[in-house]
């Protein structure tokens, strides 16, 4: 729904695109573009949380000469810059072909010229590694990487806007005295910080969205700059809050899940660790 939303054309609202959606391709059409992603989301997981843990560990032993410090502010938020600028060397390939996938027999419109979407059953792409290989292919590295830019501008300040509020969400919701925070404290901090981290990332989800699904009929932005102003100046500022619903209600869930996990699994490695030495 994100998607069709952003990129999308005649979609009036969310409920607008799910009953159009449901009624073009049936259930099966929430669905696509899902297996790249599903096969790829424990990697990127993996590194976007390895690369902040492990950052601040750094960053504590270069201030604090002691790893296990409690980070500071300014700590979080620079550990937080640097997750979300790797996390787009892996992300961009991905959001690309699930994107690709997802906006492949969507009518294009161009002022007032409508293109006629593939013909059904006659897609551009059977899958996504046909998907993948289609576009090295025919624009190289460049294409996979389309929208990068846009990337690192959605992600570097949105990781901020993740990892701090749940930092600042969990200490204010552990009583003192406790050394850590309780699971329903992670569930709660983590649905939070991810409803404001997506809610405040929309503007720039709107642009990448845009630029990595166009070229599966023709190339219509230059760059980030142009999709920008292009959009801009046919749609209004309302354009970039497309989705904004969908990305806040979606993040919180999705959120609460990944740093519930995430901090199970630190205790329990932890404690597997404290037992083989004790």
């Amino acid at each position: 729904l994100q998607t069709r939303l952003q990129a999308g054309q005649g979609y009036g609202s969310t409920l607008s695109c799910v009953l159009t959606v449901y009624r073009n391709e049936s259930v099966a059409g929430f669905f696509k573009g899902m297996s790249f992603p599903l096969a790829s989301i424990a990697v990127y997981s993996s590194v976007v949380f390895g690369v902040f843990s492990n950052t601040q560990r750094l960053l504590s032993q270069l201030h604090h000469r002691d790893p296990a410090r409690e980070p500071v502010l300014a700590d979080v938020a620079l550990a937080s810059m640097v997750a979300g600028f790797i996390s787009v060397g892996i992300g961009t390939p991905v959001d690309l072909v699930k994107i690709r996938l997802q906006m492949q027999t969507q009518p294009y419109i161009e002022g007032n010229i409508k293109l006629k979407p593939t013909v059904p059953g006659f897609p551009v792409y059977r899958g996504p590694i046909h998907c993948f290989k289609t576009v090295l292919q025919k624009e190289g590295i460049a294409g996979i990487y389309r929208g990068v830019g846009a990337m690192l501008l959605r992600d570097v300040p949105g990781y901020c806007l993740y990892f701090i509020p749940y930092t600042f969400f969990c200490a204010w919701l552990t009583p003192d005295g406790c050394i850590s925070p309780s699971a329903s404290s992670i569930w709660l901090a983590g649905g939070v910080a991810g409803a404001i981290s997506w809610g405040t990332a929309t503007p720039m989800d709107v642009v990448k969205s845009r630029l990595q699904a166009d070229g599966v009929y023709l190339n219509k932005y230059k760059g980030t700059l142009d999709c920008i102003s292009q959009s801009y100046q046919n749609e209004g500022l309302k354009v970039f809050f497309r989705g904004i619903t969908v990305n806040a209600v979606r993040g919180f869930p999705m959120s609460s899940a990944m740093f519930l996990g995430y901090e199970l699994s630190l205790k329990a490695m932890k404690r597997d660790q404290t037992e083989t030495n004790p």
